[in-house]
């Protein structure tokens, strides 16, 4: 990899995180704190800290990473580190900055609103670092620290239990029903998030094994515009021998595609598979 490209792609990345944090943090100070709601990680404990002791929450989560990233430093990989860094002082910054626009939103506004609104941005914003292989700190730290120690340890049981001890401590200072609503907007989050990290525009990858070949290859380069790949394969049963096409295509073609395979082919065989991400030729990439 070439220094000028390096330097681009880091680049991009620095810029994408920042983008990210700043549409959590409007996620976070234009809805989520109107209705003392709560999101995961070291935000849920730094609006903890903010509701209740009136400290921004910008501050709370920059004071909470500092010991966490001399442990980082010393402990993980330091690219991993970098990016926390630049991450977390990313979020922290940009907490305080959409801080005063608060005050934009409505605060009589329905609970469910600010809620699933909160809940769509900060997905979106961390989706988006977590995409150019960022981290905003406080729980990410721990985990990584635990995984290098415990290979085996669930990471997913421990976030869920770590986030799940924040939505119990908002409960009993906040109330249920708060509660209650920041565990639908953490799973709006999360699917959210999910959405972004895999892609708006899903992939499918498709195997079709069948005895007319040349006819579907020719139909999804000359019509679909898309590659093809043959594959040699023996069914163990029969022995007999063919090939199985490879071929990756959005989920609109994947329809239009299987339709045609059958019309040509009736008895062909056709695997299809969800693909989280494509990269190369033909496809989008940042």
């Amino acid at each position: 990899m070439s220094l000028y490209y390096k330097l681009k792609h880091n680049i991009v990345d620095v810029f994408f995180i920042f983008l990210g944090c700043m549409i959590a943090s409007l996620g976070v100070n234009l809805f989520l704190v109107h209705a003392k709601l709560l999101s995961g990680g070291a935000t849920g404990i730094a609006l903890i800290l903010e509701y209740t002791l009136k400290v921004p929450s910008g501050v709370v989560i920059l004071i909470i990473n500092l010991p966490l990233l001399v442990l980082s430093y010393k402990k993980l990989d330091r690219s991993f580190t970098i990016y926390t860094t630049i991450g977390m002082l990313s979020l922290s910054a940009s907490l305080l900055i959409t801080k005063p626009l608060s005050r934009l939103i409505d605060m009589n506004g329905d609970l469910l609103i600010f809620c699933i609104y909160g809940g769509v941005l900060c997905g979106i914003g961390y989706g988006m670092v977590f995409l150019r292989h960022g981290s905003t700190g406080g729980t990410d730290i721990i985990t990584m620290l635990i995984r290098k120690k415990y290979s085996n340890f669930n990471i997913g049981s421990l976030g869920f239990s770590l986030n799940l001890i924040i939505v119990i401590i908002g409960a009993l200072i906040f109330g249920i029903p708060q509660a209650l609503y920041t565990l639908i907007s953490l799973f709006i989050q999360s699917t959210v998030l999910d959405r972004v990290l895999k892609g708006f525009s899903s992939k499918k990858l498709l195997l079709i094994l069948t005895r007319k070949e040349k006819e579907i290859i020719d139909y999804v380069i000359k019509d679909l515009n898309r590659g093809v790949t043959s594959l040699f394969a023996e069914g163990e049963y029969t022995h007999d021998k063919k090939k199985m096409l490879y071929c990756i295509v959005s989920s609109h073609q994947m329809v239009e595609l299987k339709s045609i395979v059958h019309q040509i082919d009736p008895g062909a065989f056709i695997t299809i598979i969800d693909i989280s991400e494509v990269r190369g030729k033909g496809f989008l990439t940042i």
